[in-house]
C-alpha cells in the first residue's frame, strides 16, 4: 500500500514536465487515458476477470463513476499548469474532509467528535501548508485555485460512488469500466485537442506513459495486492504517504521551494487523518464495550 501510494506521488512530476514541454491540458489527458485505457483492458483481459453482476443499469453507473476521476484529471493537471505542484496536491488532498462531508449528507453517517476534530486539523494544517501566512498565496491565479479545489471535490466524489457502486463485480472489470468512462470524457472535453496529438511525438507519449503507469496502473495493483491484509483504516493511513512524497518530488526534482512552515501543515495534515482512522474505531469499541 506505500509503495502504490508513493507511485501515486510522482505523477504531479509528469504532468508539470508536460506543460514545461508546452503540451496542453487536452493533449496529456487524451494520450494518458487511451494509454490506461488499453494498459487496463489488457490486464483485465490476461487476468481472465471475471464479468458475472454486470447488466445495462451497473455499465453505466460504472462508466459514470469513471468519469468523475476523468474529472479529478482534468481538475488536478489544470491546477498545476497555473499553480506550483505543491498548492496543487495540498488542495487536491481536501478530498479527506470532503468525503466525510458526503458521507454525512448522503449516507446520513454523522460525524464523531474525532473526526471534527480531524477536520479542523485538516483545515488547521492546509492553512499553514498553502503558506497563506507568508501572503505568497494572494498572488496566485485564482483559476489554479478553483481547479485544484474542484479536484478535490470530485475525487471525493469518486471514492464516495465507488463504494457504494457495483461492488460485487469484479474490481478489474470495474476499473476497465471505469476508465472507459473518463476516456471517453476526457475525448468529449478536449475534442479540439484531438487532432493536435498526432503524429504522437515520443516527449508526449513518455509523460503520458509515466502519468498512466504512475497513477492508473502501480497503484491498483499494489493496492490489490495489499488491502485485503490489513484494515480499511490502516489502508487510509498507509495512503496518505501519498502526500508527502508528491510535495517531496516537487521539491527535490521540481525545485519548487517548500518551507519549514508547509512542512509543518503537512505533518498536522497526516496527524489528523491518522486520528481519524484510529480515533474513530477507538470511539466505536468505547461504545460497544459492555
Amino acid at each position: 500500500i506505500l509503495l502504490g501510494a508513493s507511485f501515486f506521488g510522482f505523477t504531479p512530476i509528469f504532468a508539470k514536465l508536460g506543460f514545461s514541454f508546452g503540451y496542453s491540458l487536452g493533449q496529456i489527458n487524451i494520450v494518458q487515458m487511451v494509454i490506461s485505457f488499453f494498459l487496463l483492458w489488457s490486464l483485465t483481459l490476461i487476468k481472465r476477470a471475471s464479468f458475472n453482476g454486470l447488466n445495462k443499469k451497473n455499465i453505466v453507473q460504472i462508466m459514470i463513476t469513471g468519469c468523475l476521476i476523468g474529472l479529478t484529471s482534468i481538475f488536478y493537471y489544470g491546477s498545476m499548469e497555473y499553480l506550483p505542484a505543491s498548492l496543487a496536491i495540498i488542495l487536491m488532498f481536501q478530498f479527506v474532509w470532503i468525503g466525510i462531508i458526503l458521507e454525512w449528507i448522503f449516507s446520513k453517517i454523522k460525524p464523531a467528535p474525532i473526526t471534527i476534530l480531524s477536520i479542523i486539523l485538516i483545515l488547521i494544517g492546509v492553512f499553514f501548508a498553502s503558506n497563506f501566512v507568508n501572503g505568497d498565496i494572494g498572488g496566485l491565479p485564482y483559476k489554479g485555485l478553483i481547479f485544484g479545489i474542484l479536484s478535490a471535490f470530485t475525487y471525493a466524489g469518486f471514492i464516495f460512488c465507488s463504494g457504494k457502486v457495483a461492488v460485487n463485480v469484479d474490481p478489474w472489470t470495474r476499473s476497465s469500466l471505469m476508465v472507459t468512462g473518463s476516456t471517453i470524457l476526457v475525448f468529449i472535453v478536449f475534442m479540439h485537442d484531438i487532432p493536435t496529438v498526432l503524429p504522437l511525438e515520443s516527449d508526449l507519449l513518455s509523460i503520458a506513459v509515466g502519468v498512466s503507469l504512475f497513477g492508473a496502473v502501480l497503484p491498483p495493483l499494489f493496492f490489490a495486492a495489499g488491502a485485503p491484509l490489513v484494515s480499511g483504516g490502516v489502508a487510509n493511513i498507509l495512503t496518505s504517504i501519498e502526500l508527502p512524497i508528491a510535495i517531496l518530488s516537487a521539491s527535490l526534482i521540481l525545485s519548487e521551494v517548500v518551507t519549514p512552515l508547509q512542512w509543518l501543515g503537512i505533518a498536522i495534515i497526516l496527524v489528523a487523518i491518522a486520528c481519524n482512522e484510529l480515533g474513530t474505531k477507538l470511539f466505536q469499541r468505547i461504545k460497544e464495550y459492555p
